[in-house]
């Protein structure tokens, strides 16, 4: 029981280390999908990108599967989603410092 708590423990004090934002720095506001699926990257699997300025870069500091189930309907692999960011682009890859998927857009239809 100790080892499962202790696991936990860790990957929530991962998740925390890039769920709050440098006050100090630019939040900006990117396309986040998988890589591989919806960024035309070259990978051996599903993984964390995001698009700034046009361009794609994975994303090193969080994972695909830290925010949800990638294959979901509105997950990574399915769609693009709308994140805030912070960190820097280091060697053509993104360099998260903090990372934040913002909720679905819902499309106000006509009634």
């Amino acid at each position: 029981m100790f080892g499962i708590q202790s696991a936990t423990l860790i990957a929530q004090d991962k998740i925390n280390k890039i769920a709050t934002p440098d006050k100090s720095k630019k939040i900006m506001v990117v396309d986040a999908s998988c890589g591989e699926c919806n960024f035309g990257l070259k990978g051996k699997s599903c993984d964390l990108a995001v698009r700034i300025n046009g361009k794609a870069y994975f994303v090193d500091g969080t994972k695909i599967d830290e925010h949800g189930d990638a294959h979901a309907k509105d997950g990574f692999c399915e769609a693009v989603r709308k994140a805030e960011v912070q960190g820097e682009v280091v060697d053509n890859r993104f360099k998260a410092t903090y990372f934040k998927l913002l909720p679905n857009e819902t499309k106000k239809g006509m009634h």
